[in-house]
């Protein structure tokens, strides 16, 4: 019998995790998201659309998040006074991208309430949610993925179908994963804005973009990120996102606050929020974030986006 989740956020990576774990058949899912179109068009795929959190999570052994922040995970499962006391006996799976201390806290309100708590942020994006390759970062009492764990016969076979075996990483106790997820999130941002750096001043000088890349791709220097944003920036095309430039502003937000308090230097953190909330001013929230260079390379300019695809 297929095993009964709730997924509570079908947005952009929400709605393809659906879609793969409908694909696989092994389990019945509820799904709930607050706009609820985004949820109700999963339907076609064998989801269960449904009207409140509370009723997604009805029946079910475990609930996944994949909602937007910490203050929206707590809105729904621990403020609801419907959804709470629905909480005892289930696991809670969290997916998205939160602080560490936010996920601690938020494992021991679970626990207080009966229930039991796993994170495991990804990091990749929609099409790798769709083949089941997306790299998984678990903090748990255990690893899910030892016949021992509490966790090892509900989440560990999810876990599986959203990433190969090899890319499920047990990095220790709750808090740790999220913290190592943060810490990639801050790099999208340092290598991303570092890189529009380095083209618009080539650019400026005159100099040929084909032959800095060139060199860049010989080097230690070079990620692949770059190739894979470069088009999108020459152009100043960045289209529909499949990580747009509002959720990047809200993980640097993150990081800059995890970083102050943990006595780090937050002095270029200031610089890329800053640079990242002035390409979501100039109306590119929702592109792709790649559109950080806009604002890198175009300061005095203020272009609107193209509206992205649905």
């Amino acid at each position: 019998m297929a095993t009964k989740i709730a997924l509570l956020g079908t947005g952009l990576m929400g709605a393809k995790v659906c879609k793969r774990l409908m694909s696989l058949g092994s389990w019945s899912v509820r799904c709930w998201n607050r706009t609820a179109e985004k949820s109700e068009r999963l339907a076609e795929f064998g989801a269960e659309p449904c009207a409140t959190p509370a009723e997604a999570v009805q029946g079910t052994q475990v609930i996944v998040l994949f909602l937007a922040d910490a203050a929206a995970i707590r809105s729904v499962l621990m403020e609801d006074p419907s959804v709470r006391p629905q909480l005892k006996d289930k696991v809670v799976l969290q997916m998205g991208t939160i602080g560490p201390k936010e996920s601690a806290a938020l494992a021991l309100d679970i626990l207080a309430a009966g229930g039991s708590y796993v994170e495991a942020p990804v990091l990749g994006s929609q099409p790798e949610a769709e083949k089941g390759t997306l790299l998984v970062m678990v903090g748990a009492e255990a690893d899910p993925r030892e016949p021992g764990s509490p966790h090892h016969s509900t989440v560990w076979p999810l876990l599986r179908a959203l990433g190969q075996e090899s890319n499920i990483h047990f990095i220790g106790p709750v808090g740790t994963g999220a913290a190592v997820k943060l810490a990639l999130n801050q790099l999208i941002a340092s290598l991303t804005v570092g890189f529009s750096t380095s083209l618009g001043l080539v650019q400026r000088s005159g100099a040929d973009v084909d032959k800095f890349m060139s060199i860049l791709r010989a080097s230690a220097l070079y990620a692949p990120t770059y190739d894979k944003k470069l088009q999108k920036m020459l152009d100043r095309d960045y289209g529909a996102a499949n990580f747009p430039t509002k959720h990047l502003l809200k993980d640097v937000r993150l990081f800059e606050t995890e970083a102050a308090a943990a006595g780090l230097d937050t002095r270029l953190l200031a610089a890329l929020k800053g640079v990242v909330q002035d390409t979501v001013d100039r109306g590119l929230a929702n592109t792709d974030y790649s559109a950080v260079f806009d604002a890198v390379a175009h300061p005095g300019e203020q272009q609107q986006a193209t509206k992205p695809q649905q």
